[in-house]
């Protein structure tokens, strides 16, 4: 009974609860951020997409911590959700700066990410953590991606973003070393597919 109200507790907590982040928000010292009305709107429909990212890391992270056997590799799962709580609770706050809303959808994008956590989990832990690193790698070079679009005046959601991009490739470092499955290309492209689709919608949604 306990991993199902753990995983449960973890849902109610990521859509429902003000997340809070045990690492102070990333800043560029002597940097101030001043954006017009335009660079406002794209940086929040951005930072809503990175925002459902960490919903769905959340999600993807309790699914594999509830299927795996191995309570090491289920507290590893559990101490990378941790921290993506400081990627969640960040990228919350500065959406709220911004004036921009979250994703109306963050449900379906919890409830999907769960769902593909639960499977990988399922096909055993080299599977499980294979997902997790070609999760991060994709991730890592969304954020990447997002370096390059947003304002370049917006340094506190540029600072934010930087942080996120390299605890992600740690993330995959740290999953390949326990052992990772590498992914063939068809799952790999079938991935990026998938996570088009997600950050196109929360784009405007």
């Amino acid at each position: 009974m306990d991993p199902f109200l753990t995983a449960a507790d973890a849902a109610l907590r990521t859509l429902f609860a003000t997340p809070r982040a045990t690492r102070p928000c990333p800043v560029l010292p002597l940097e101030t951020t001043q954006l017009d009305a335009a660079q406002k709107q794209r940086s929040g429909a951005l930072m809503r997409v990175n925002h459902v990212g960490e919903v769905c890391a959340q999600a993807l992270y309790a699914s594999q911590a509830f299927a795996t056997r191995d309570a090491g590799l289920r507290a590893d799962f559990e101490a990378a959700a941790r921290e993506e709580t400081d990627h969640l609770a960040w990228t919350k706050g500065r959406l709220d700066e911004l004036g921009a809303r979250p994703s109306l959808l963050n449900p379906l994008w919890y409830a999907g990410a769960f769902a593909m956590g639960l499977v990988a989990g399922r096909l055993g832990d080299r599977v499980s953590l294979g997902f997790v690193q070609e999760t991060e790698r994709q991730v890592e070079a969304h954020l990447q991606s997002h370096l390059e679009r947003l304002p370049a005046g917006d340094h506190a959601s540029r600072a934010i973003v930087v942080q996120m991009r390299d605890d992600e490739a740690r993330h995959a470092a740290q999953a390949r070393d326990a052992g990772a499955l590498e992914f063939p290309a068809p799952v790999k492209a079938l991935m990026q597919a998938a996570a088009r689709v997600m950050t196109t919608t929360a784009h405007y949604i």
